[in-house]
């Protein structure tokens, strides 16, 4: 996805010693009382994209169950029409298909298994507001979304007890339903073409500044991404600089940190350490 959400969006990552009495949010408690728009997600950048299931020129090793199991915690998703089904597809659905309603069904087993977890997905959506629904309604997720009314952000611990644990965005369409946000009103993100490292920025891209959630792009490709490349970007000091490098330009928090080939490297140790856990 060139760049898409759910997304989805908390990496669990590396666990800590905490209160085991006190409720965990995202696989932490500190995290319960935070709002949404402080917290930080291990995400994945075309996330449906797996080497594992033969996709060619893949962006991740793994399917999205493995991602979720992994602590991956936001998702960028691309939906298409093929052969007259829907398809999590990138580019091309040659290249790679899965059923959108197993996708989509990954993802509910996993937050019906996992009930004090928050998921942010950003779809790319070359699919209709009303298939997209649909699609969530069958597989159960609808009743999980989360509709931002336009105020303050909730605490990953309002959002776990109100059972509304999945916050959407598509980029090409939106409301209605008020759960199926326009994703450039949710978020705004930064630039995401990059063959070297010198060329990242934390420019504004899509979206206003005045969003309430922060989406950053992180990656190399030349021209395609490979897991040396994702190792390079997702390396401590590479990583958690463009991370904290961007948290200081625009004055506040990322959200949604977004890579290729999340296996390689740090990226759930970067996202513990934003999160100061």
């Amino acid at each position: 996805m060139r760049v898409a959400i759910l997304g989805l969006l908390v990496g669990c990552g590396t666990p800590v010693s905490q209160d085991t009495s006190r409720p965990t949010c995202n696989g932490h408690a500190d995290l319960c009382d935070r709002p949404l728009d402080e917290v930080r997600f291990a995400g994945t950048h075309n996330s449906m994209s797996s080497a594992a299931a033969g996709w060619l020129a893949p962006n991740q090793p793994f399917g999205l169950t493995r991602q979720l199991e992994d602590g991956v915690r936001a998702m960028m998703l691309d939906t298409h029409s093929w052969e007259g089904s829907l398809y999590l597809c990138h580019s091309s659905c040659e290249l790679g298909a899965q059923p959108l309603d197993e996708g989509l069904g990954e993802l509910a087993d996993f937050l019906a298994a996992h009930p004090r977890e928050v998921l942010l997905v950003i779809f790319q959506d070359d699919i209709s507001t009303e298939q997209t629904a649909g699609a969530l309604e069958d597989a159960g997720l609808s009743a999980l979304a989360w509709s931002w009314d336009g105020g303050d952000m909730p605490t990953l611990g309002e959002l776990v007890d109100a059972d509304t644990r999945l916050v959407i965005g598509l980029e090409a369409n939106g409301p209605p339903p008020d759960w199926l946000h326009h994703a450039w009103t949710l978020f705004y993100d930064t630039p995401y073409s990059f063959a070297e490292q010198d060329q990242f920025s934390c420019e504004l891209n899509r979206g206003e500044a005045d969003s309430p959630l922060f989406l950053v792009n992180h990656w190399l490709s030349d021209p395609i991404s490979t897991p040396a490349l994702g190792a390079e970007a997702n390396a401590t000091e590479v990583l958690l600089g463009r991370a904290r490098e961007c948290e200081e330009t625009w004055g506040r928090p990322l959200n949604f940190l977004a890579v290729d080939h999340y296996d390689q490297g740090d990226l759930f140790e970067v996202v513990d350490t934003l999160n100061g856990l």
